[in-house]
């Protein structure tokens, strides 16, 4: 035993010099950065109030209690939060965000990356710009255009989650477009022109050649509306006044203020926010580490 224990001892002491032990060191220190957060989260959801008000922190919960998780979903907690309707609110807007952004941005970007016209460039950096500028300035000139078109076509800017999909797109497709259109240029144009030559229209090269090749970058950019427009708080404040169409940030906001503390259940409504994004980075994992065009020539 003693001769294992130095033998590895001894393997650690010849694997390990000053550039290994930095790079673990600072590996070390940021993982812990990143994940203590979210451990800290999961493990308060299943504390006590008592627990989590303690002055010495309680790191591991006594008992793994489901209080916090019952007020959010069991119509028979005296402070039940109904907050399944939040959820379904907040599919229900970031959803079709990311479908229209990305269609859009799809159509958008192939224009400029493929065809010619004047000031295109222009256009794409004019197109960033608009990003570039706070949420915060562009909400007030937003709500105004809208309320005054609502009273002409008669509809209601608030509480109305179409409005509210409107305005993430404001957010979402300027770099989308953007995303998308330094990626078409790296496609080999050749591949495109030998369908034309074989008689494809333009949809046809985009729906058979460009977006197989792109699907690396239509994950990605997915995976940023949908963060977007899943974690979205200004907007939809503002945009948002009936608790029955809060969505998820909005509630937990209202839990937060709420002139009872409960921290336990703020942190168990962030988790159930938390867990739909991790999935989804994991299950398209594999898609982001995908080659630009790889298999895209043959012979």
């Amino acid at each position: 035993m003693n001769q294992e224990k130095k033998t590895f001892i001894g393997y650690l002491a010849a694997w390990l010099n000053w550039p290994r032990f930095i790079f673990s060191l600072t590996l070390i220190f940021f993982l812990t950065g990143i994940l203590f957060p979210f451990y800290w989260m999961v493990s308060s959801s299943f504390k006590s109030r008592a627990e989590i008000g303690r002055r010495q922190p309680v790191y591991i919960p006594e008992t793994l209690r489901l209080d916090a998780y019952k007020e959010l979903f069991s119509p028979t907690h005296e402070s039940y939060q109904d907050f399944g309707q939040n959820i379904l609110n907040t599919f229900k807007v970031a959803i079709p965000t990311t479908f229209i952004a990305v269609v859009l941005s799809i159509l958008g970007a192939y224009a400029i990356a493929r065809l010619r016209f004047k000031g295109k460039e222009a256009l794409l950096n004019s197109i960033l710009m608009i990003y570039l500028f706070p949420g915060v300035l562009l909400i007030i000139p937003l709500f105004a255009m809208l309320a005054q078109a609502g009273d002409k076509l008669g509809f209601n800017v608030q509480d109305n989650l179409g409005v509210l999909i409107f305005t993430y797109l404001a957010q979402t497709l300027p770099v989308a477009l953007y995303m998308l259109t330094n990626y078409f240029r790296t496609i080999p144009d050749e591949i495109e022109q030998a369908g034309l030559i074989d008689g494809c229209s333009r949809f046809e090269i985009i729906w058979r050649i460009t977006l197989p090749l792109a699907i690396p970058a239509l994950v990605s950019v997915s995976i940023y509306t949908f963060m977007i427009a899943w974690n979205e708080f200004l907007y939809a404040l503002v945009f948002l006044n009936d608790h029955a169409m809060f969505t998820m940030p909005i509630k937990i906001n209202a839990i937060f203020n709420d002139p009872t503390p409960r921290p336990h259940v703020v942190m168990a409504a962030s988790t159930i926010m938390t867990i739909p994004i991790i999935m989804l980075f994991l299950a398209m994992e594999r898609f982001l580490t995908e080659g630009l065009t790889a298999g895209g020539v043959k012979g």
